[in-house]
C-alpha cells in the first residue's frame, strides 16, 4: 500500500471526501422529496446519533493514528500493533455502552430535544427513529479505528477509497429503501425515515469489510515481528490511548453540540416568541441538517486536511522540528482561506437557486438560513484545523478553554440574538448562525494566539495570502453580481436553476482562480512541485 506526503495525503482524501460529500449532497434531492414532513424525523435523530457516533469513533481512530505514527517515528514498531489491539478492545466497550445508553433511554432524548413543542413531531416517533439508528454505533467505530491504523501509517488512499465505498451503500439504501416504504409498499413516513436511517449500518459494514481485507493482504508491510518493547507496557499503551483520546472526543462532542444545542435553544426560543410548530421545526431541521449538507463540500476541505495533517505534525512535534510544524500549519490555513471562502461566498450569493435545486421552492427562510450556514461553515473550517494541530501537539487545556469558550458564547448568543432580531424586526432564523459565527471566531483566535505565544508560531504568510485574495474576491463577487441581472432564471424549475447556477459558478470560480493564478497564490499554497505537476498533466491533456 503507498504512503502519502503531506500535500498528496491532504489531496488524495480531500478528493475522496468531496466525491462523498457532493454524493451525500446529491441524494438529498430525491430524498427530501420522498419523506417530505418526515425530514425533520430525520434531522432529529442523525444529530443525536452525530453526538453519540462521535463519543465513539472520534476519540480512539485519531488517537490510533496519532500513536501508531509516533511509535513508528521512534521506530518501536511491535508497541504499534498493541497499541491498535488494546484500542479495539477498549472500543468494543465503549460501542456496546454508547449503544445500549441510546437504545434504552431513546424516549428521554426525545422528550429532552422536543421540550413543550406540540403540533409537529411526536416524543414517540423521535425515540424510534433513534433506536433505529443507534445499531450504526456497534459496527461504525470499528471502522473509524481501521482507517486510523492506516493513517497513521500515512497510508490515506485506503481510508479515503473506504469512504466511497461506505457512501454508495448508505445512500443506496436510503434512496431504494425509502422509495420502496412509500411508493410501493405505503407505509407511514416515520417507518420509511427508520430505514432510510439504517442504511448507516450497512454502509460501515461493507466499508468495514474491504478494509479489513485491505489490511489482511497487506500484514506483512504493517505488521512486524520483531520483540517485545520491554519498555512499553500495555497499561502505558492504555493510558497513552485514553489520553489522547479524551482530548479528541471532548472536541468532537463540543462541535457536535454546537447543532444540538443550537437545536434545543432554536426550538424554545422561536417557540416563546410565538413562530409556529410547523416552522419552527422547518427553520431548526434546516440550519442543523438541511443547509448543512449542501455546505458540506466547503466543510470537506477541514476533513481532508485533517487526516493528513494531523499525522504530520505529530512526527514533527515528536521530533521537536518546530518549524515544520509552523509551515504545514500556516499551509493547512492558507488552503482553507484560498478555497473555503470563495465557495462560502458563491453559495451564499446563489442560495435561493441552490436551496431550489435540493429541496425546491420553499418560503422566505430558506435561501437567508443557507447563505448564513454556508459563511460560518469557512469559520467551522478553521476551528477544525487549529483545534486539530492543537491535540496532535498535546495542548489538551488550550483544546478545551478554546472550545468551551467558543461553545459557551455559541450558546448565550444564540438567545440573545434571537430576541434581539426579534424586537428589531431582523430575521430571527438568522440569530442562531450568527452566534455560531463568534463562537467558532472566538475559539480560532484564542488557539492561534495561545499557540503563537507558547511555540512562537507566526502567521505573517497567511496574512499576506489574506490580504492578496480581496482583490481577487471581490472581481468574483462583482462578476457573479452582475451576471444574476443578466441572465434570466425561473425558480419554479430545477432544471432552470441548474444552469443558472452552473453557468455563474462557472464564470465567478474562473475569475477568481486566474486571479490568483497571476498574482502567484495558487503556486504558494500548492506549493512549486506539486503546483508545476498539476500543469504538466493540465497541458498534456
Amino acid at each position: 500500500m503507498k504512503k502519502s506526503s503531506f500535500m498528496e495525503g491532504t489531496i488524495i482524501a480531500t478528493i475522496a471526501i468531496i466525491v462523498v460529500k457532493i454524493m451525500g449532497m446529491l441524494y438529498v434531492i430525491p430524498f427530501y422529496a420522498m419523506i417530505g414532513s418526515g425530514s425533520t424525523l430525520y434531522a432529529y435523530a442523525y444529530n443525536i446519533y452525530s453526538i453519540f457516533l462521535d463519543i465513539s469513533t472520534a476519540g480512539l481512530p485519531i488517537a490510533i493514528s496519532k500513536i501508531i505514527n509516533e511509535y513508528n517515528t521512534l521506530g518501536k514498531i511491535e508497541a504499534k500493533q498493541r497499541a491498535y489491539k488494546i484500542g479495539k478492545q477498549i472500543l468494543g466497550i465503549a460501542s456496546i455502552s454508547i449503544f445500549a445508553i441510546l437504545f434504552i433511554f431513546a424516549p428521554q432524548i426525545g422528550k429532552l430535544l422536543l421540550g413543550n413543542l406540540t403540533g409537529g413531531t411526536t416524543y414517540d416517533e423521535v425515540a424510534l427513529a433513534i433506536r433505529t439508528v443507534s445499531f450504526s454505533i456497534l459496527i461504525v467505530p470499528f471502522l473509524s479505528i481501521s482507517k486510523g491504523y492506516l493513517q497513521g501509517h500515512n497510508i490515506i488512499g485506503v481510508s479515503s477509497t473506504s469512504q466511497v465505498i461506505e457512501q454508495v451503500v448508505r445512500i443506496t439504501i436510503i434512496l431504494i429503501g425509502s422509495l420502496l416504504a412509500i411508493k410501493v409498499f405505503k407505509i407511514p413516513i416515520t417507518y420509511a425515515v427508520c430505514i432510510a436511517l439504517s442504511g448507516a449500518f450497512f454502509g460501515a459494514l461493507v466499508s468495514f469489510i474491504y478494509v479489513k481485507v485491505k489490511i489482511h493482504k497487506h500484514k506483512k508491510e504493517l505488521v512486524s515481528n520483531e520483540e517485545v518493547n520491554t519498555d512499553i507496557s500495555n497499561k502505558d499503551i492504555r493510558k497513552k490511548i485514553i489520553n489522547y483520546a479524551s482530548a479528541f472526543i471532548i472536541i468532537s462532542v463540543i462541535v457536535n453540540l454546537y447543532n444540538f444545542c443550537d437545536m434545543v435553544v432554536i426550538l424554545r426560543t422561536l417557540n416563546y416568541i410565538g413562530l409556529s410548530a410547523s416552522d419552527t421545526e422547518f427553520i431548526v431541521s434546516s440550519i442543523t441538517t438541511w443547509c448543512p449538507k449542501i455546505s458540506t463540500i466547503i466543510s470537506s476541505i477541514a476533513t481532508g486536511m485533517t487526516i493528513s495533517l494531523i499525522p504530520t505534525i505529530v512526527n514533527a512535534f515528536t521530533l521537536k522540528d518546530f518549524h515544520k510544524v509552523n509551515q504545514k500549519l500556516n499551509q493547512a490555513l492558507q488552503m482553507i482561506i484560498l478555497v473555503s471562502i470563495p465557495m462560502s461566498i458563491g453559495i451564499a450569493l446563489l442560495s435561493k437557486p441552490v436551496w431550489n435545486i435540493f429541496y425546491g421552492p420553499s418560503n422566505d427562510y430558506a435561501p437567508m438560513i443557507l447563505s448564513i450556514v454556508a459563511l460560518s461553515t469557512f469559520l467551522g473550517n478553521l476551528f477544525t484545523i487549529t483545534t486539530s494541530t492543537l491535540q496532535s501537539l498535546n495542548k489538551y487545556k488550550l483544546v478545551y478553554k478554546s472550545a468551551i469558550l467558543g461553545l459557551f458564547t455559541n450558546i448565550c448568543l444564540d438567545v440573545l440574538i434571537i430576541l434581539l432580531f426579534n424586537q428589531i424586526g431582523f430575521p430571527v432564523c438568522l440569530g442562531a448562525s450568527i452566534a455560531s459565527m463568534i463562537g467558532y471566531s472566538i475559539s480560532s483566535m484564542y488557539a492561534l494566539k495561545s499557540l503563537k505565544k507558547e511555540h512562537g508560531l507566526e502567521y505573517q504568510n497567511t496574512l499576506k495570502l489574506s490580504k492578496s485574495l480581496f482583490l481577487p474576491l471581490i472581481s468574483m463577487i462583482a462578476v457573479v453580481m452582475l451576471f444574476k441581472i443578466i441572465i434570466p432564471v425561473n425558480y419554479g424549475s430545477r432544471l432552470s436553476c441548474i444552469i443558472y447556477t452552473v453557468i455563474i459558478s462557472i464564470i465567478g470560480a474562473s475569475i477568481y482562480l486566474f486571479m490568483n493564478y497571476k498574482n502567484g497564490n495558487l503556486e504558494k499554497v500548492l506549493g512549486q512541485e506539486l503546483f508545476q505537476k498539476f500543469f504538466k498533466k493540465l497541458k498534456r491533456s
